[in-house]
This record gives C-alpha cells, structure tokens and sequence, in this order.
C-alpha cells in the first residue's frame, strides 16, 4: 500500500490521540515506531494490520476510526493541500460531487505515487446520488464516507452520507441525499492564495 495512505494513518493518530497511540498501534501491528515514508510502496497486509492495532488501542471501531480519517483529511490544518485539491472540484457541494469521477486523476496530477480507488457518481435527480467507490483500499467506502462528510460541512450544504457494507477488496456503494446546498454559510476558499 502506498506509503502517503500509512503516513496519513501515522499523522492522524498523532494529531488526534497522541505519540503514545501511535508508539502503542505501531508496535501491535508491527510497523517500525519510525514510521512510513510516503513516496515507498507498501504491502497492503501492513495497513490492515495498522488499522485494527490503531482500532484495539483506542477501543474502536475500524470502519468508524476510517471515517474520522476522511474527515481529518478535510479538516485538520496539515492537511491544507488535500482539502485544496478537492475544492478544485467546484464552487458548491453538487458540482464538487459531479467532480468525484475525475478525483483520482486530479490527485495522480498532484501526487503521481498515490493510487485512489476509482470513483463514478449516479444520479442526481432531487438531490438523490450514489458513489460507487471502486477496489484498491479496504476501509476506502469508510474513509469517503468521512471525506464527503466534512466537505459537505465545508460547502455549507446539509447533506445525508449512508454507506452500505463494503466488499473485502474495498468496494464500497455510498448513498448520498443532498437536502440543502446552501444550508449554512460554507468555510472561505479562494482558487488563489493569499499574497
């Protein structure tokens, strides 16, 4: 599995438990303590292992520690530039769903080492969508789950995120009911940075 998924695992666990729940997970799965470096390929067994140690430690469930990865991804300070990448895909919560086929290239564009599940939305009619989240990245349903969760919070939209159970090699189908686009005030974004 590619090292920035692990190193985003690493992060997360630091930022929201501390050093120890991380030295604690790493050990249990058997990872060095070090870490991972980002850009290196690792064996997908290893992130399992990472998630259910990190799970055990925190006396968690793996799908719902995922989610509050996604959601860390959009919403945590360090990670600016992944939120930033997904502003890209619109100027409100539709469009930024219209824009989830093309994410996996717009990523590789930015990071050509990271590999996301391939990604297709349907429908649409009254606010009704379904996200089909492709194979490569067990806990990927989980993780988009979370994801679209805080950038529907980050649009300002109200909007409901259900995920069905996810296949063993990380397929998953995510319903999602757009009720409001423009619910509450969304948080600020400019295309350009701040000079």
């Amino acid at each position: 599995m590619n090292g920035l998924v692990n190193r985003a695992i690493q992060n997360f666990l630091r930022d929201g438990w501390g050093a120890a729940a991380w030295s604690d997970a790493a050990r249990a799965a058997g990872v060095p303590e070090a870490g991972f470096e980002p850009l290196m390929d690792y064996d997908p067994a290893i992130t399992g292992r990472l998630v259910a140690a990190a799970a055990a430690r925190l006396d968690r469930d793996g799908a719902c520690l995922l989610e509050d990865l996604g959601t860390w991804l959009v919403s945590h300070p360090s990670c600016a530039g992944v939120r930033r990448l997904l502003r890209f895909g619109g100027p409100d919560f539709r469009e930024f769903l219209h824009s989830l086929d093309d994410l996996p290239a717009r990523a590789r564009l930015a990071l050509p080492e990271l590999a996301l599940p391939p990604l297709r939305l349907e429908g649409g009619a009254e606010g009704d969508f379904r996200l089909h989240v492709g194979a490569g990245f067990p806990g990927g349903g989980a993780v988009a789950r979370g994801l679209l969760r805080a950038m529907a919070d980050d649009y300002g939209a109200l909007a409901v995120i259900e995920g069905g159970e996810e296949a063993a090699d990380g397929s998953a189908i995510l319903s999602i009911r757009l009720l409001d686009p423009g619910f509450a005030e969304g948080r600020a974004f400019a295309l350009g940075r701040a000079g």
